[in-house]
């Protein structure tokens, strides 16, 4: 009985765990192709079909423009003053006495000599009175003092006086004279007392309120006075210059001797009057800094009251034909003042200036602008250098 044999088969067998890891990095491989193929792929379909976000992004931003002007523009300082009368006088008792009389109202305009009150002159015409007797007593005793100097000079040239009795007289008549002079200023101060007790206007002006009712008793130099009179026309206007504006006024003045000058009211919205500067102080107040200037304005409807707020503006010179930008035009950056200036295929450019003198609305531009430049004054915030612009309504 023949026994039969497996065949057996000699060849190597495959390791299971090599399988597996080459099959984990050829799916890694595969996965990290498809990765790169599809950011490709976004990135393409985003170049031609952006997002509403990018789309934003990319359109021209509208803009509001305004050209660069040649403008003639006056530098005008606007400083805030106080109306000041020109003479503000409290009406005084020269002389003590019973106010007898008053012959102003309350705010009546007066002339300048104008009778206003009245003290009780009448014991000063009596003194007057006794003074006048006096000198002409004394007057008498000097004639006769000196007829008898005349009479001891002849005598003494005669030998038949005692030169002590002649000397004597010489002194008495010099005293007589010296009483006379005396009596003489006694009744000119009591002339002075009768026309202080006539109180008289010292200028032209308006009568304030009535410090005191005839029949009190006045005495010379009490502190209220009569009255008040203020000069309305003209009037005066003090104000106040910074010390780092003062070396354009000062050259100001220099080419003429008065600058104009426009009172406006306290909210500097209405013109009030025009007048003219008249005289700057001579030092500066350390406390503040500033310089005291008078403006004189002829108030002739009486346009300024006394001790009103007013704001002052000082006409100090004109400059011709310099370029100018609305003031939102001019922005401020790291490096100091700029603006965007719109370019012929509508894209914006950063352009640093140099600015000067500011009048509220338009600023002077020095350097960085030429004439008929194109700047943008509304949009300002979304834009940066080389961005698209679209200008919806052209500058005038």
């Amino acid at each position: 009985m023949s026994s039969s044999t497996a065949p057996q088969n000699n060849q190597p067998t495959e390791n299971p765990s090599t399988s597996h890891n080459y099959k984990w990095i050829k799916r890694f491989f595969l996965f990290f192709i498809l990765m790169i193929i599809l950011v490709i792929g976004y990135r393409f379909v985003n170049s031609f079909f952006p997002s509403s976000e990018k789309k934003v992004a990319i359109l021209p931003k509208p803009v509001a423009v305004a050209v660069a002007k040649h403008q003639n523009v006056p530098i005008i300082f606007t400083e805030l003053g106080t109306v000041i009368p020109i003479a503000n006088i409290t009406v005084p008792a020269r002389t003590s006495g019973y106010l007898q009389q008053v012959y102003f109202t309350e705010g009546q305009m007066v002339k300048k000599g104008d009778l206003l009150a009245l003290i009780d002159p009448r014991p000063y015409e009596a003194l007057k009175s006794q003074y006048e007797g006096t000198l002409k007593s004394d007057e008498a005793s000097l004639k006769q003092a000196k007829l008898d100097n005349a009479r001891y000079q002849q005598l003494l040239k005669q030998n038949s006086i005692a030169p002590m009795t002649a000397q004597d007289q010489q002194y008495k008549v010099a005293q007589l004279e010296g009483q006379i002079k005396a009596d003489q200023a006694l009744i000119k101060q009591q002339e002075l007392n009768i026309m202080y007790s006539h109180i008289r206007a010292s200028v032209d002006g308006r009568i304030g309120i009535r410090q005191v009712d005839a029949g009190n008793y006045v005495t010379e130099g009490q502190s209220n006075g009569i009255a008040i009179l203020t000069q309305m026309t003209p009037i005066s206007v003090i104000l106040t210059v910074p010390e780092n504006k003062l070396s354009m006024v000062l050259e100001a003045l220099k080419q003429k001797s008065e600058l104009s000058v426009e009172a406006w009211n306290s909210d500097n919205t209405e013109k009030l009057a025009d007048g003219k500067t008249s005289v700057i102080d001579s030092q500066i107040d350390t406390s503040t800094g500033t310089v005291r200037m008078r403006a004189i304005f002829p108030n002739a409807n009486w346009e300024l009251f006394p001790n009103q707020f007013v704001n002052a503006h000082i006409l100090v010179k004109n400059l011709h034909d310099v370029i100018t930008v609305p003031n939102n035009a001019i922005q401020t950056g790291p490096d100091g003042s700029f603006v965007y200036i719109v370019q012929d295929n509508s894209t914006v450019k950063l352009q640093n200036i140099k600015t000067g003198y500011n009048d509220g609305e338009n600023t002077i531009i020095e350097s960085g602008l030429k004439l008929n430049d194109k700047v943008v004054t509304d949009g300002i915030d979304q834009l940066r250098n080389g961005a698209k612009v679209t200008i919806p309504n052209n500058p005038q």
